[in-house]
């Protein structure tokens, strides 16, 4: 068996919003640099309800001034296990 991390959403989104904020900008500035036509995606992000995909979340460390370790809040008690 090996054991593979799993990414906690929950706590992933609570990470973005706790650095936009940490960053001064607002769910809006996000929109904008991202060009998003709406804020929902970024609001699903920080509900934990999606995760940026990993081109957006690069963009989004580099806006932040974070590393991509200090956004994604990886569980490790909830291990998934496969066969190997």
């Amino acid at each position: 068996m090996v054991n593979l991390p799993t990414i906690n959403m929950i706590r992933t989104g609570q990470n973005i919003h706790r650095l936009r904020k940490q960053a001064g900008l607002t769910v809006r500035n996000l929109q904008d640099i991202f060009g998003f036509a709406t804020p929902q995606a970024i609001y699903k992000w920080q509900q934990g309800v999606a995760l940026p995909t990993i081109d957006n979340l690069v963009v989004l460390a580099s806006v932040l001034q974070v590393r991509l370790d200090d956004i994604l809040a990886i569980d490790e008690t909830s291990q998934k296990k496969i066969g190997a």
